[in-house]
């Protein structure tokens, strides 16, 4: 044993007292090499303080309190341009002859009080701090100087204070009041639970708000922020330790605040130790333009600030629609210069909305239905007697229905959204407004209004599972894809074999309405030329022109904008999905995947990942309980760590990791802007930065 263990000779100082005496003893001897009588007194010529070893800094302030001013009698004092005269300090002066050289030396001295400032000013704080240095004045020398009752009655303050911080920051919640004064009505929250913080601890209520010292009752809002500010670095620190320096993907999104200042929103999401992906948000940042260097400074100094490389960089995230969405492109090329492997992928929801917005623009009829709607609900809308009205006859109309068998109860069903003709026609205050409801009355009551509902309805049904998973927080890029191409394939098999189901639903809805349909058969009139035919038939316009059309473009949309799904990328972390007994593993596109991470994956690695999937699909496919039934890649991911053979499969676990922490969705930044403005509203509009930022973080 005593080869491998070293005896501890317990008559020598420990380790900890050893290195406390040579601190000591380097301190002493950078004192004694300073000479501190060879200081130069003439701020001109001395060397900065900030040069001097930061343990010895107070002594040399020391010694320039003890020296006094200095005054440099037989200074050369330049001249310098004032009111038309060339002048210049005189030395004289220092020898009170300040009153001789004004004529109103009154003025003089109160323009200098100006610049020394009332107390709390620069100059008093600067004054105090001097005079608390020249006689031992610290924090740590004063607070020894109380009692151990005063000491243990500061901490239960301080503590009641933490937690009616902490209760605030959990909900939300706003601090201050208008006044916080003892006779308001409206001292905020944190006066309020701190009160309801006495009530519930009597031992408590002893020592705090009337029952504190008045200068140490530590509820001032200074108190607060800082309270504020130290639970924001806690949190932070606690985030930047989960994260324990591994890889991960920036979520940023571009807004403004009440006061209309320019916000940019900063998340982290990454793998944590338990294999559960997570999204944290770390910090809001005041960008003062929205330019791609801009806002690409600015992340780096977020990240510098929590010790956090860009080199770690594994994706970016942003959303489309906000305001920075002209520099997208310029910020995502100019991180992957920094970090080659920090792939963007565009938020999968965002894509998905703008699909329909896309389909829209692009077919005249889509454009006319939704206008249409949109009228119609906002001359609903804006009445309260009218949904009274809608909710009334829709009921007796329900309650028929339910009677005669033809619908059924059931949660979600039967909800209002029938359009009833007295409303329309009969409610209306004015004439301008009966006869608008009349026309809308006429666009939605013929067979081709009825047909682009029916139609849009499938179209948006096709897309509701995908649009469902795409709002889940932990949603992977894997599954997204797979939807997405069952999305795809859904619309295509409606393009070849929906006609028909479609064109019956539309007539029988017709029928059960008393809407009149046309014949198929006879020659399509343009809406804006009734008497000019198209030379096509009704059939024929509404299978290819809007059916066949409305397809086409819901699919090329698609195409177009999930066209970075087909890249070996995203083919390869398909492959990972261990779905089906991995049914879609293929060790071909699982090592191109590796090499789209160059740094991390060089030939000798690249050789061992090589081996490391042979082994890994063997055992995967073993039957062993824990990988038969996983239903994603977060499902991989956990079953990893829980068998303890993340270690055994370090290859394939970083590639299950990259996978997961690729965003599909950005809705955490979205999250954050939601409670900045629940935080800084209307009536809280001057919030300064810092204290927006910490409530956030918290």
């Amino acid at each position: 044993m005593d080869k491998f263990v070293t005896k501890l000779d317990h008559s020598k100082p420990s380790s900890s007292c050893q290195s406390l005496i040579q601190a000591n003893a380097n301190l002493s001897y950078l004192i004694n090499e300073l000479h501190l009588g060879s200081l130069k007194g003439d701020p001109g010529e001395r060397t900065p303080i900030s040069d001097y070893n930061p343990r010895i800094r107070d002594e040399v302030r020391k010694h320039y309190i003890q020296q006094g001013p200095c005054q440099p009698s037989k200074h050369q004092f330049p001249k310098t341009l004032i009111g038309g005269r060339m002048r210049q300090f005189v030395p004289s002066w220092f020898n009170g002859q300040f009153s001789k050289c004004f004529r109103a030396w009154n003025k003089g001295l109160e323009r200098l009080r100006l610049h020394v400032g009332d107390v709390n000013s620069v100059h008093d704080k600067c004054f105090k701090k001097m005079l608390d240095l020249s006689n031992h004045q610290s924090i740590q020398v004063v607070f020894d100087k109380h009692s151990e009752k005063l000491k243990s009655e500061y901490q239960m303050r301080l503590e009641a204070s933490i937690d009616v911080a902490r209760l605030i920051l959990l909900y939300g919640l706003a601090f201050r009041g208008h006044d916080e004064s003892e006779s308001s009505t409206n001292q905020g929250l944190f006066l309020g639970f701190l009160r309801w913080h006495e009530d519930k601890h009597p031992d408590m209520g002893k020592v705090i708000l009337e029952n504190a010292p008045q200068n140490d009752t530590l509820t001032c809002p200074i108190i607060q922020k800082d309270i504020i500010n130290a639970c924001a670095k806690e949190t932070l620190k606690a985030i930047i330790g989960d994260l324990n320096g591994d890889y991960f993907v920036i979520l940023v999104d571009e807004s403004n605040d009440i006061s209309h200042k320019e916000q940019m929103a900063l998340v982290l999401r990454y793998v944590d130790k338990n294999a559960e992906v997570v999204e944290r948000f770390v910090g809001l940042v005041h960008v003062s333009d929205t330019s791609a260097c801009s806002l690409k400074e600015a992340i780096y100094s977020l990240l510098s600030d929590h010790s956090l490389s860009p080199s770690q960089i594994r994706g970016q995230g942003y959303d489309g629609a906000s305001n920075m969405r002209g520099e997208i492109s310029g910020l995502k090329t100019l991180i992957m210069k920094d970090s080659s492997s920090a792939y963007y992928i565009h938020c999968f929801a965002h894509q998905l909305q703008l699909t329909l917005v896309a389909m829209s623009k692009k077919h005249l009829d889509v454009e006319d239905f939704f206008c249409h709607v949109t009228n119609v609900l906002n001359v609903i809308g804006v009445s309260f007697k009218r949904r009274d009205l809608l909710r009334h006859l829709q009921a007796e109309k329900l309650e028929q229905l339910l009677e005669s068998g033809e619908i059924h109860t059931g949660r979600g069903l039967n909800q209002e959204r029938g359009l009833q003709r007295p409303v329309i026609e009969h409610e209306g205050s004015t004439s301008n407004e009966r006869n608008q409801a009349k026309y809308f009355l006429s666009e939605i009551i013929t067979f081709k209004f009825v047909f682009m509902l029916h139609l849009m309805l499938k179209v948006l049904a096709m897309s509701n599972e995908l649009n469902k998973i795409l709002q889940k927080r932990d949603q992977d890029i894997v599954n997204a894809v797979e939807f997405l191409k069952i999305t795809k394939k859904r619309l295509q098999d409606m393009r070849e074999t929906g006609w028909e189901s479609l064109l019956d639903d539309v007539s029988s809805f017709c029928h059960m309405h008393d809407i009149i349909i046309p014949k198929m058969d006879e020659s399509y009139f343009p809406e804006k030329s009734k008497r000019k035919s198209s030379g096509i038939c009704y059939s024929h316009h509404l299978r290819v022109d809007i059916f066949y059309a409305v397809i086409d473009v819901q699919l090329q949309e698609l195409n177009d904008r999930f066209g970075v799904v087909s890249s070996e990328l995203l083919l390869g972390m398909a492959n990972l999905n261990p779905v089906n007994s991995f049914a879609n593993f293929d060790k071909g596109r699982i090592m191109v995947l590796a090499k789209c991470y160059p740094n991390k994956f060089d030939e000798v690695q690249i050789r061992d990942l090589s081996y490391q999937l042979d082994t890994f699909i063997i055992h995967m496919r073993a039957g062993n309980p824990k990988f038969s039934n996983l239903q994603g890649i977060s499902d991989l991911a956990k079953a990893l760590v829980e068998t303890n053979l993340v270690e055994t499969y370090s290859y394939v676990y970083l590639l299950v990791k990259l996978t997961l922490i690729l965003p599909v969705a950005t809705a955490t930044v979205e999250r954050a802007f939601s409670s900045m403005k629940q935080i800084k509203n209307e009536e809280r509009n001057n919030m300064g930065d810092q204290y927006l930022n910490d409530c956030l973080v918290c």
